[in-house]
């Protein structure tokens, strides 16, 4: 089965939106695909009459770190992002969230941006972005903007953009500082479909024993990805302790309401893990906060 008829690898922006017009709505970006081809085979009959690959062009493909902010590229593979020394120090949980996205084969060609722009709830990549309260540049319509990263979504399966007509270009967040870490944990079903029953990734900013500012996000527990905060508003002021980690973790339990799946979990058994999850992020994005050590767990290279 032909899943398309023509295929480009446009070197800059423009050519890559020239080539979407030319097209008019008939060609689709792809980046590693990891998604889009299974998509692509498993609706019979379906095929673009182009296919439109961005990892051509150097700004999609590269981080760029600097005092204020650190720019990833769409087209940034979870395997480079992995391997980044500074992401590991200071975007921690983006590292550990990438680092257990399929195997080597697909974080080698699997991108961030394809992870966003998929707009599925479940994103590994995109929960870690949450945390760090990103940004995404975008061109929608013809006009360039950054937008913060929730808006990217509009409904499971449902992003903002176009995919045969916008652009997805890259992603901005403050590198953690003094006294601020972040952690991702997640848990997986031990056997049969390789989904995520639930993951979370938490960033904390701790002045002394009490944290001063947090952020959590949990996914998937809704249609969209979220912030849960309830939670972040409860640790917000808080001694940084075990009871505080506890009565967190006890309060996410009670206002968040992950559904059924058939293919994750009970909701009895999620909101169970989102206790699990809470102390264990929470707790370890504290000791890293103070201790100024971050090593990213659970990661495969």
């Amino acid at each position: 089965m032909k899943l398309w008829h023509h295929y480009h690898t446009p070197t800059s922006i423009d050519e890559a939106l020239a080539l979407l017009k030319q097209y008019d709505g008939e060609a689709q970006v792809i980046a590693g695909g990891t998604d889009l081809l299974v998509d692509l085979r498993a609706e019979e009959g379906a095929a673009f009459h182009a296919l439109v690959d961005i990892t051509a062009i150097p700004e999609l493909t590269t981080i760029d770190v600097q005092e204020s902010a650190i720019t990833i590229g769409a087209g940034v593979t979870h395997s480079q992002i992995v391997r980044s020394s500074t992401l590991a120090a200071q975007a921690t949980c983006l590292v550990e969230s990438c680092g257990v996205v399929g195997g080597p084969q697909v974080r080698n060609v699997g991108t961030l941006g394809g992870n966003v722009a998929h707009a599925l709830p479940a994103g590994d990549g995109t929960t870690s972005l949450v945390a760090l309260d990103a940004e995404a540049e975008i061109i929608l319509n013809g006009e360039r903007r950054w937008v913060p990263i929730l808006d990217m979504y509009k409904g499971p399966g449902q992003s903002l953009l176009d995919s045969t007509r916008d652009l997805l270009l890259r992603f901005r967040f403050k590198p953690t500082g003094a006294g601020e870490a972040t952690a991702f944990k997640r848990i997986m079903r031990p056997q049969g479909v390789a989904l995520p029953i639930l993951g979370c990734a938490v960033w904390l900013r701790v002045d002394g024993d009490t944290i001063a500012e947090s952020r959590v996000c949990i996914a998937p527990a809704g249609p969209t990805p979220l912030r849960a905060s309830e939670v972040e508003a409860f640790l917000n002021g808080k001694p940084a302790s075990e009871t505080t980690i506890d009565e967190a973790a006890e309060l996410g339990q009670q206002v968040l309401n992950p559904r059924t799946s058939k293919y994750r979990a009970t909701a009895d058994y999620r909101r169970e893990m989102i206790g699990v999850l809470l102390r264990r992020t929470l707790t370890l994005a504290t000791k890293r906060a103070q201790t100024g050590v971050a090593v990213p767990e659970g990661v495969g290279m």
